[in-house]
């Protein structure tokens, strides 16, 4: 079996046992839906009128929100128990959403040039190659269009156990190749779920040459001070298990020559440089 089928078999799984990362909005978070998707300004002030993918999305949660503020809503995900969650939830609430199920890799059924913002949460680690994820992003994003996305760090996937000191042992090689292996540290790993680590050149580096600039970055804050040493907040104090981007799409047709301003006005130095190859094991 595929890593399309076994994540799609794990997620209904998760899905349909009341996993916490199947809750969907509660009426609280849809009285301030923006505040509650963004708390670092990166979403306009308003939505309303805007076409807005949740891309990986499904679980009743970003639907619900962009929908509550007025978005046209697309989501997109591979688990149709999760879907099943924001088609239940939007029509409880009176709200309109287009549900799409397929991976990430393959948008072909959306429409290109359409979305104003490409909004995806913890995804890409279920997925082997980002190229092609990007690829059909960028196609689907309208010029100058956000794309708002959540990973797994790479070192927080390197992470295998703990010693005997409880520190956390590096144990899996920077340059890993193919799924990541079963591991004692379960910590930020969904269980049943096949798994990939990339590269921070592959999240950010192959980003840029699929037709994005970078507009911010950041690095959510997950310790604990007071969690004991087997709770996922202690973890974060000595590993960061998430890193967040929020980038544009370049206009298309620009010049991606050295020195090219993009649309959103940043220089991005040797965009028609491939990057040198890694020496890999």
């Amino acid at each position: 079996m595929d890593h399309l089928h076994i994540n799609r078999s794990a997620w209904n799984r998760l899905a349909d046992t009341g996993s916490q990362f199947a809750e969907t909005a509660t009426d609280e978070e849809c009285r301030n839906p923006l505040g509650t998707l963004d708390s670092r300004g990166w979403i306009p002030r308003s939505v309303a009128g805007m076409n807005v993918l949740c891309l990986a999305g499904g679980g009743g949660w970003q639907s619900v929100l962009y929908a509550s503020a007025g978005a046209n809503v697309t989501v997109v995900d591979v688990s149709d128990s999760m879907l099943r969650l924001d088609q239940q939830e939007c029509r409880r609430r009176g709200l309109k959403v287009q549900t799409v199920r397929t991976t990430m890799e393959d948008l072909s059924m959306l429409a290109e040039d359409f979305y104003d913002i490409v909004h995806q949460p913890v995804s890409t680690c279920y997925i082997p190659d980002l190229t092609p994820v990007y690829r059909e992003i960028a196609r689907v994003l309208r010029d100058d269009g956000l794309y708002i996305s959540q990973h797994k760090q790479p070192v927080s996937l390197q992470v295998s156990h703990r010693n005997e000191r409880d520190q956390f042992v590096i144990g899996v090689e920077y340059f890993h190749r193919g799924p990541l292996p079963q591991l004692p540290d379960t910590h930020y790993r969904e269980a049943g779920t096949t798994e990939y680590m990339h590269r921070l050149e592959q999240l950010l580096g192959s980003l840029c040459r699929s037709g994005f600039v970078i507009d911010d970055f950041s690095e959510p804050c997950r310790a604990d001070r007071s969690a004991d040493v087997t709770h996922f907040g202690y973890r974060g104090r000595f590993v960061p298990p998430y890193l967040r981007i929020k980038a544009r799409r370049r206009i298309r047709g620009e010049s991606e020559r050295d020195g090219h301003l993009s649309s959103s006005g940043l220089w991005i130095p040797g965009m028609n440089q491939s990057p040198p190859e890694a020496t890999e094991p």
